[in-house]
């Protein structure tokens, strides 16, 4: 993947970066909801009724090359999700290659005979997103593009398909090399970052083609070479082995004439050759563990399964899904709630094409003995396959999935959306609606049925992997590969057959192709939104959309993590934690139940400025999904035996953040930019040590009767539901809840923020590291409130705010030094802060940081804008405006968003008449005003031992700290 993967540290720092933008959780005390004199709510829609709901119409032809086209017309927007699989990926690399796949999918990205860069075009086209990824059985490139840029798209896409290989160089394959070794070190770097080595390492024999990571060895990436790039490419990527889909605003015969124009005229290939890739059942059970710079102590079981398209692959999704899937699942009924054992659980089916991968894991709780943890451990396993799951869990489990897959059908594009899953239909089981036979058989499954698949998998021999606490003895630089690297040539000599120094011959450009021009591009049409207020006061917004039968309501409350400055820290964290562990009528496991039954997923969530209980149902359960919501909300019990438990949870929670380089380097920089006021509480929620341990039942539900009331709060819908049929429910619901007679809190955060004296360098030591996370950042003399910062975000875009910017584009694609760079603006309502994130390599680590101050003292004075960053940032921004709100989350997040920051309800809509006002010299004021480097404070997540004689020539004032200590418990 070119952008961070979503287990990446960039992904989790610019989550932390920019967590003030996000909403936050709820929860308050009065008394239930009253009993109802209406009449009851309708019954929860069936499974096989789910079914019903999900369909992805579509119609599909074949060029005469071979090229396969799927077409599926949408028309809620004018966009097309332009989606093509390669039916390559990693299990098709042989020895000597692993990587190669994943390598070269970054290289597509560089440029063919005719398009210098692939991404500026689109962006300036308004393509979001437009990235590519890399797996098992395949090779991935996504955009969404506005209509009138579909030629665009498609012209590049065949472009690259076609008349890619004069554009590649062997300077291209360096960085791009770079780039994916830190893509790697980043991975590795991550608490239990090594699993997934050794999982297949374990599982699966040496050649096993599922067996080396799709990332590979370092030594392999290493080694490949022009040649072998340009290979690669003619052996795999010809149109006969592609699948393209057009989703959205297309219709069959208009695609027909485009593909055939713009693709036509591309040759065959070769056939790619089927590889064998079998489950595999191990001789006798296997035990192994690896030591790691974890938390807490990880015990998991492991098998093979079958591919995607056996019979058992249903029954076994469901079936794990059951046994650790589900938040009222058979492990965590027994080993969170019921023992107390664990902190954490899962279980799950990993299916691919030909293999699939059984996995449970336990977080065993700090202080349990380890042997006690691995007998009742496998004794739930074993109770279930004695028993079985019942005919409720089953259903459960089934519409809880069908849900989830509904609301997947909002995205026409993307790596999850309309187009994906015809794509993966068609690669995987040569059926685009492989999806409906998948879905009809979960849920026409019977309990027996998954009873019997999981005997047959679960009872073979297993491996039992775990990972301990403790130093970390292996490297993630020799894990990955075939497997037999010891018989092989040290890292760094030439390969057999192979010379990385001859230059490969260079290759004819091909005939000329002009790029097509862009059509009109739509305007954005937000949807309308409709005001109500509730007989106490609460304020509701509705924005009605009837894509997909679902909705996504939230209930925001002015407090979030800022009010632990009135409070203790953590406070309103693991408050917000226990609203759906317990009422004075449902424990934790039947809220959890009630959830699955309705297809309905209650999220309590919070961020600096405010606390969120957020409903997703569907909108033919809505009215049962109310009346649990407001219970969670209202009614919360915050039973001792209940807090102590979530408590023991919220705390291993925190080692782990203290555990993971990200999140560690964004708590302390938030500390050390606010110091005593209110946004210095940590963005995760979660306080610290001290104060988790000395939070009890009565402080919780004291700052639950203080923060969570009526006259703190506002409704915000975006759905398939009108304000006559949603009042109603509300009133039911939350209308006749009355605030208390204390007058309403107010968090303190017009409170000063001391300045910054001048640059400075805070080195958290992490030992054996393989990366640094550079994180760094200063207050801005700005609030949520003030007003015309649009010239602002433009710049900040042009920073470091996405793949072309500048920061990016020098550590990342010019000197290959890190997976991904990003700065951002915080939106908080409060004073607002400049944050960068850059995960490197640690021997990079201070010419990074020398890098961002050049970087940042160059814009705009030595690098003005130029005429192609302004286009991008400006008409390319309002050309991606429509993709933007494809999504009732999306739209929701919006309308929250104006809102708490006082915009008005229109501002998306007037925003393209803004950014056409703003020219270079405004942008580049606002980066002279706000994005210098002066003031910044660097926190340094690293090894000090290879990072601190770096930094020593920088010229400013560096102090070390050791990492914090996390608890470990008894192996």
């Amino acid at each position: 993947m070119r952008l961070a993967p979503r287990s990446s540290a960039i992904a989790l720092a610019a989550a932390l970066l920019l967590s003030a933008c996000a909403s936050a959780p709820t929860a308050d005390v009065a008394s239930a909801p009253p009993a109802s004199t209406e009449k009851a709510a309708p019954a929860p829609a069936s499974p096989a009724e789910l079914v019903a709901k999900v369909d992805i119409p579509f119609e599909k032809f074949v060029l005469a090359n071979g090229l396969t086209t799927i077409v599926h017309t949408d028309r809620k927007a004018p966009i097309v999700g332009v989606t093509t699989y390669y039916k390559v990926g990693s299990k098709n690399e042989p020895r000597g290659k692993t990587g190669f796949a994943h390598l070269y999918e970054h290289l597509f990205f560089g440029g063919s005979a005719n398009v210098p860069d692939f991404d500026i075009p689109l962006e300036a086209a308004g393509s979001t997103p437009t990235n590519g990824s890399t797996w098992y059985d395949r090779t991935n490139y996504v955009e969404t593009v506005p209509t009138g840029a579909l030629d665009v798209a498609l012209f590049m896409e065949s472009d690259r398909m076609g008349h890619l290989l004069p554009a590649v160089t062997q300077d291209k394959l360096d960085k791009q090399r770079g780039v994916v070794q830190n893509e790697k070190r980043q991975g590795d770097n991550q608490p239990y970052g090594l699993f997934e080595y050794a999982q297949s390492e374990g599982l699966l024999p040496v050649g096993h083609p599922y067996r080396h990571s799709t990332i590979g060895s370092m030594a392999d990436l290493d080694a490949a070479t022009l040649t072998d790039v340009r290979k690669w490419f003619t052996d795999h990527y010809g149109p006969n082995n592609v699948v393209l889909v057009l989703s959205g605003d297309i219709d069959a015969a208009t695609a027909r004439a485009k593909v055939e124009k713009w693709f036509g005229d591309i040759p065959r290939g070769p056939d790619i050759k089927p590889v064998a890739a079998e489950p595999v059942t191990l001789g006798a059970p296997v035990t192994r563990e690896i030591a790691d710079q974890v938390p807490v102590l990880r015990l998991t079981r492991n098998w093979t399964a079958p591919g995607l398209n056996d019979a058992d692959t249903p029954a076994l999704q469901i079936g794990m899904h059951i046994l650790g899937g589900l938040a009222s699942s058979r492990l965590d009924n027994e080993l969170v709630r019921g023992q107390q054992l664990a902190v954490a659980v899962t279980a799950s089916a990993q299916v691919f094409q030909q293999l699939g991968l059984l996995t449970m894991a336990m977080d065993v709780k700090p202080g349990v003995d380890r042997a006690k943890a691995n007998a009742a451990f496998d004794k739930v396993l074993a109770d279930y396959l004695r028993d079985g799951p019942t005919e409720d869990e089953v259903r459960r489990a089934v519409v809880s999935t069908l849900s989830g897959e509904i609301g997947g059908l909002e995205r026409v594009g993307g790596f999850s959306g309309k187009g994906a899953t015809l794509a993966e239909g068609q690669v995987y089981s040569d059926d685009p609606a492989k999806y409906k036979q998948d879905l009809a058989r979960m849920a026409a499954l019977t309990p027996a049925e998954i009873k019997a698949a999981l005997n047959k998998w679960l009872s073979r021999p297993v491996y039992a992997l775990d990972v301990v606490p403790g130093a970390r003895k292996e490297s993630g630089d020799a894990m990955g590969g075939w497997g037999d690297e010891a018989q092989q040539p040290a890292r760094g000599s030439k390969p057999k057959g192979t010379d990385p120094e001859t230059k490969a011959p260079a290759i004819a450009a091909g005939p000329k192709r002009e790029m097509p021009p862009l059509g009109q591009i739509g305007a954005l049409t937000f949807p309308a939104i409709e005001h109500a207020t509730l007989s106490n006061g609460i304020e509701v917004a509705l924005a009605r959309r009837s894509t997909v039968p679902k909705l996504v309501l939230s209930l925001d409350f002015d407090a979030g993590y800022a009010a632990d400055a009135l409070d203790t820290p953590g406070t309103q964290g693991l408050m917000l934690a226990m609203l759906d562990q317990g009422t004075s009528k449902l424990d934790a496991t039947q809220i959890a139940e009630a959830q699955e039954r309705l297809g309905a997923n209650i999220s309590v969530d919070g961020s600096l400025d405010t606390s969120s209980v957020t409903l997703s149902a569907l909108s033919a359960n809505l009215a049962p999904s109310l009346d649990l919501m407001a219970q969670i909300v209202r009614d919360p019990a915050f039973a001792p035996s209940e807090v102590a438990r979530v408590k023991a949870q919220s705390e291993a929670e925190l080692a782990q953040a203290l555990s993971t380089p990200s999140a560690l380097a964004a708590r302390s920089l938030g500390t050390e930019l606010f110091g005593t006021h209110p946004y210095a509480q940590p963005g995760d929620g979660l306080g610290d040590a001290a104060s988790l341990a000395a939070l009890t039942p009565d402080q919780l539900r004291a700052a639950h009767d203080k923060w969570l009331r009526p006259d703190l709060a506002r409704i915000t819908v975006v759905g398939d539901v009108t304000m006559a049929e949603l009042k109603p429910m509300l009133e039911r619901a939350f209308g006749q809840w009355q605030a208390p007679a204390a007058p309403k809190p107010v968090k303190p955060i017009d409170t000063a923020v001391a300045a910054s004296s001048g640059n400075r360098i805070v080195l958290i030591d992490r030992p054996n590291s393989p990366q640094s996370v550079i994180m760094a950042g200063r207050v801005l003399p700005m609030t949520g409130k003030t007003p015309d910062v649009e010239a602002l975000q433009l710049a900040n875009d042009i920073l470091g705010g996405g793949f072309l910017s500048r920061l990016n584009k020098d550590l990342r694609e010019d000197k290959g030094w890190s997976y991904g760079v990003r700065s951002g603006v915080a939106q908080p309502i409060g004073p607002r802060s400049v944050q960068v994130a850059a995960p490197v390599q640690s021997d990079k680590t201070g010419a990074a940081i020398q890098a961002i101050i050049a970087d940042m003292s160059a814009f705009p004075g030595k690098k003005p804008v130029t005429a192609e960053e302004l286009q991008r940032v400006t008409e390319g921004a309002i050309r991606q405006l429509p993709n933007q709100f494809e999504t009732t989350a999306a739209v929701q997040a919006a309308i929250r968003k104006n809102e708490r920051l006082g915009r008005p309800e229109d501002y998306y809509v007037t925003l393209a008449d803004k950014y056409r006002t703003i020219d270079a010299q405004a942008i580049g004021a606002a980066a002279t005003q706000y994005l210098q480097p002066k003031g910044l404070t660097f926190v340094v997540v690293g090894d000090r031992k290879v990072v601190e004689p770096q930094l020593k020539g920088l010229g400013l004032p560096v102090e070390v700290r050791s990492a914090p200590a996390a608890p470990h418990g008894r192996d």
